[in-house]
């Protein structure tokens, strides 16, 4: 099964962070990288430019508008992902839970949902 986590930090926090802890952080994040490519779960993962870099776009009634910036103005931001293998939720929390940003910020976990199309299916499901 294929889980998704996402992990989400405060960037100014991460900005003040004295630059051995920093590369610290990134050196553990690419270590841990290898290590779930070693065990079998990795499947794909990287890190995301600032939110400063992000444009949020949304089509209405046939309009497309963008708007510079992230989507949702919170206090931590969306700053990568990985996309594992897993043989369940529990298995890939302890993944994400190893994962050496988890102490300065926030992951969260999400089965991923496969998608096939409608002329693949048989029946829809109920």
């Amino acid at each position: 099964m294929k889980f998704l986590f996402t992990i989400y930090h405060d960037e100014k926090a991460v900005d003040a962070m004295p630059e051995k802890e920093m590369h610290a952080l990134v050196d553990g994040a690419i270590e841990y990288a290898e290590e779930i490519r070693r065990s079998g779960h990795y499947i794909a993962s990287n890190a995301l430019q600032r939110t400063g870099t992000a444009r949020t776009i949304r089509v209405r009634g046939g309009t497309v508008s963008t708007t510079a910036g992230p989507f949702a103005e919170t206090k931590e931001q969306l700053g990568g992902f990985f996309l594992i293998e897993a043989k369940d939720m529990d298995e890939a929390c302890a993944i994400a839970a190893r994962f050496p940003p988890a102490r300065v910020g926030v992951i969260e976990v999400r089965p991923v949902r496969e998608l096939t199309h409608s002329r693949d299916r048989r029946s829809l499901p109920h």
